[in-house]
């Protein structure tokens, strides 16, 4: 018996050991140009002295099988490139490297840049565009990915109208949007989806973005939920690409020169247009009438090399968004099963909206090439303006009926009372002229840290910016509206006619701001333990309209262990996020401009863990883990109301809050070579307004009862977003998107009287599935095979087939109320899109 129990332990030891031995290692990464910071294709990575070898993808990754426990030599090699070389120190069984390289094009006098990466730098979610550009889309615009990809990002009230995102139970408003270190600002005054363009950032221009969904660096400026930071391409070669479809088209194109005798590549430039019309989409909506929408913009940008160590640049955009809606008539359903009404309405008068916002950028950008420790000093300045015409005067006759819903009655679907009618007139015309003017100057200093022991190193890198912005804006607001129920004006009076809301004020403001910041980021690693990165910053900001001065700090903190076989690297962050009033915060409910109006406030709390991992047997394929849970607290809050996407604040700092939650997103290659993100996410956000006793009545109760807090406006309990790829299993030219969007419902409360009763009541569960199936037409690594094909004069050709709404679904964007003569108030909702079916071409040279 002992002896066969020693047998048992030898084998089980034995096992082990070969368990052990048997066991793989490998290096991943990421391949991208040290001047563009595009991903770089088809590169070569192989050991040095052996037959073991990979390339790149398309995206810039690959992965690489190599010797467990060992010393190696790993070349990286592409023609026009600079080869580079990276010594592998010994790996333990069942473990990955992370090893990206910056490969310096052969004309140009930058080093090649290896970084064994283990930390996600800043704790930023870093995304390739590439695959999301034939995600469908009923907007066009990069935010309306955001959802699928990002931690705690919901399209919000609007759906699939809008562009606008919340993040982690913030409105729109409290996000940072960057493209290539400039901040981007937006039209202020939309109020439905219906009327919104195109946003700033172009697909065909992008090279990568990063998103924070808070606890941000100090670096990024002062708002309160999200950064968006997006860098556009720096190109190498001619190259362009033009899209078409139902709901618009977009073309691009971009190149470099190398001008006279210069020995490298001065001039590139990068230049976009885009159309968009709605059209087509806005025609399955319950108001039927004329839709004229169409969207367009410009964008170009530009950098000249002026020497080495100089770079000039220059970002320019033209935004043009016209809208006109002739209504003629409305009908829409709703109710229970045995009380089921109808509210059928007719129209005369129109709708005009044009926006019109202009941004031109420079910057100078110094990064000396010869520099004992790395350096760089970048000079900003911008302009933008907005001028925004809001034109309504609309009347609509309306009619509120009583429809028999008896499946049995010979009345089925016939009118059998009406319970109410009247006139509702809408007048509006507003005018905003908005300019900002900023400059700022910012630069960063790496200084490498010295040690004894040869086995760890250390960096830290100083970053600073001070930043100066002129604000101009000028407003005039004329809008009333008339309600008739019955043959009676509403407020009845028995001696005048009143109309039931009047709102007319003009308004200028001149003012300056300051900010800026200072930041050091910590990093040390050691091989035998891992890498850790501490950031540590402070932000100040003043602004010379309430002289209010915020000091805001900041603290992240990345730790990745480097033994074992699990590939987790941790965060913690924290920090005050200050959010200084734009125009639109300090404009009450009344149309009064508070210039008192003090900064909304945070504090973050975020802890969260990110796991990559490898699944599949055969050929094993990546996958990405990260989930976060966080806690806001909030205080001077300026309470707000959402009508459709429409913010109205109450021009008060008169509330207070806190947002707690978690997100998980797992994401990578379900499909090889297809990527896919799921995302899932769970807040709770709820606020108080000060002076204020909020009630609540329980269903069955006659009275009701206070409570201590009341939901946000933004308080979605759950979302679930999902963006799939597939292909056909002997067909990878004919590849499948499916988009899957779900969402709890957002609160809503009474028309006049959401401060008491506030935001007692929800709207229906918001749910959507897109799916889009593109088809590779062409492929320039088919010319051998197909010299005399049409499209061979293109790099590729995609033909996409998509269904917008697949499920035929309902959506609520909001209501419209309507109140009777005994002060009565019906909820009508306002339905989203229903389901269209979009063809689109994409053509890249």
């Amino acid at each position: 018996m002992k002896n066969s129990l020693i047998a048992a332990l030898l084998m089980l030891l034995a096992g082990m050991l070969h368990a052990q031995q048997g066991g793989k290692a490998y290096i991943s990464g990421f391949v991208s140009d040290a001047v563009s910071e595009a991903p770089v294709d088809l590169v070569t990575i192989y050991i040095k002295g052996t037959n073991t070898a990979t390339e790149t993808a398309a995206n810039g990754r690959y992965r690489l099988e190599v010797p467990v426990n060992q010393d190696a030599v790993i070349l990286f090699s592409r023609i026009g490139y600079k080869e580079a070389e990276y010594r592998l120190t010994p790996l333990p069984p069942n473990t990955n490297r992370q090893v990206d390289v910056s490969l310096a094009p052969v004309d140009t006098g930058v080093e090649v840049i290896v970084r064994e990466s283990r930390i996600q730098e800043s704790g930023m979610i870093r995304e390739d565009v590439s695959q999301l550009r034939l995600l469908p889309s009923t907007t066009g615009n990069l935010e309306s990915v955001l959802p699928h990809i990002a931690l705690g990002t919901s399209s919000g009230s609007g759906g699939e109208l809008t562009s606008q995102y919340n993040v982690r139970g913030g409105n729109y408003d409290e996000n940072l949007v960057y493209v290539n270190d400039f901040e981007i600002y937006r039209p202020q005054l939309i109020r439905a989806g219906q009327q919104e363009g195109l946003t700033f950032p172009n697909l065909d221009l992008i090279n990568s973005l990063s998103f924070s969904s808070g606890g941000f660096e100090a670096r990024y400026g002062d708002k309160m939920s999200s950064v968006l930071d997006v860098k556009y391409k720096r190109p190498e070669e001619l190259r362009g690409s033009i899209s078409a479809g139902f709901l618009g088209g977009s073309a691009h194109i971009e190149g470099s020169f190398k001008p006279g005798r210069s020995d490298y590549k001065r001039l590139r430039y990068l230049l976009g247009a885009r159309y968009k019309t709605t059209r087509y989409l806005l025609g399955t909506l319950d108001v039927k009438g004329e839709y004229v929408p169409n969207f367009s913009d410009i964008q170009a940008y530009i950098t000249y090399d002026i020497s080495r160590d100089w770079q000039l640049g220059y970002l320019g955009n033209l935004n043009s968004s016209v809208y006109k809606f002739a209504p003629t008539e409305r009908s829409t359903a709703f109710g229970l099963v045995n009380f089921a009404l109808q509210l059928f309405s007719v129209f005369e008068g129109q709708e005009v909206d044009d926006f019109t916002t202009t941004m031109n950028g420079l910057s100078l950008t110094y990064l000396p090439e010869r520099s004992r420790n790395p350096f760089f000093l970048k000079f900003l300045a911008s302009r933008f303006q907005s001028n925004e015409n809001e034109r309504f005067d609309i009347i609509g006759r309306y009619s509120l009926r009583q429809i028999e819903s008896n499946l049995g009655s010979d009345n089925f679907g016939e009118v059998l009372a009406e319970l109410g009618n009247g006139t509702q007139h809408q007048y509006v015309r507003n005018f905003l002229d908005i300019r900002l003017y900023n400059a700022e100057v910012k630069g960063g200093l790496e200084i490498q840290q010295d040690y004894k022991n040869p086995e760890k190193t250390g960096t830290h890198f100083l970053q600073w910016s001070v930043k100066y912005q002129n604000e101009s804006i000028e407003d005039r607001i004329n809008e009333w509206e008339r309600l008739d129920s019955a043959g009676y004006s509403l407020p009845y009076d028995t001696n005048f006619v009143q109309l039931f809301y009047v709102l007319k004020t003009r308004n200028e403001l001149f003012s300056n701001r300051f900010s800026g910041f200072f930041q050091d980021t910590y990093t040390v690693r050691r091989d035998d333990r891992g890498e850790m990165r501490l950031s540590l910053g402070m932000r100040a900001s003043y602004w010379d309209l309430n002289g209010e001065l915020l000091l805001s700090p900041r603290a992240q903190l990345l730790y990745k262990p480097l033994r074992g076989k699990s590939d987790v690297s941790w965060r913690l962050a924290a920090g005050m996020y200050y959010q200084p009033p734009f125009y639109r915060e300090m404009r009450g409910f009344d149309g009064s401009v508070n210039t008192d109006l003090r900064a909304q406030k945070s504090a973050h709390f975020v802890g969260g863990m990110t796991y990559d991992f490898y699944f599949g047997k055969r050929n094993p394929t990546k996958f990405k883990f990260i989930s976060e849970v966080y806690y806001k607290k909030l205080w001077d809050m300026v309470s707000y109301e959402i009508e459709n996407v429409r913010i109205r604040y109450s021009g008060l700092n008169d509330a207070s809050g806190y947002i707690a939650g978690i997100d998980m997103r797992l994401n990578g290659e379900f499909v090889p070579g297809a990527e896919s993100w799921f995302n899932l996410s769970f807040l709770r956000a709820r606020e108080s307004i000060a002076g204020v006793e909020h009630l609540r009545r329980e269903v069955g109760q006659a009275e009701a009862v206070p409570v201590k807090d009341v939901p946000r406006p933004t308080d979605q309990f759950m979302t679930l977003s999902v963006f799939f790829q597939d292909y056909l299993p002997k067909n990878e030219n004919f590849k499948m998107n499916l988009n899957f969007t779900m969402g709890s419902g957002l609160p809503f409360g009474l028309q006049g009287n959401n401060r008491i009763y506030r935001n007692t009541y929800r709207f229906d569960a918001y749910h959507r599935v897109d799916i889009g199936f593109a088809f590779l037409m062409w492929d320039a690594e088919w010319r051998e095979r197909r010299p005399n094909h049409p499209l061979r004069f293109s790099r590729n050709t995609w033909l996409s087939l998509e269904v917008f709404n697949l499920m035929q679904v309902q959506n609520q964007a909001g209501n419209t109320w309507i109140k009777t003569i005994f002060e009565q108030q019906y909820a009508i909702p306002n339905y989203l899109t229903s389901r269209r079916i979009n063809l689109r071409m994409r053509v890249d040279f």
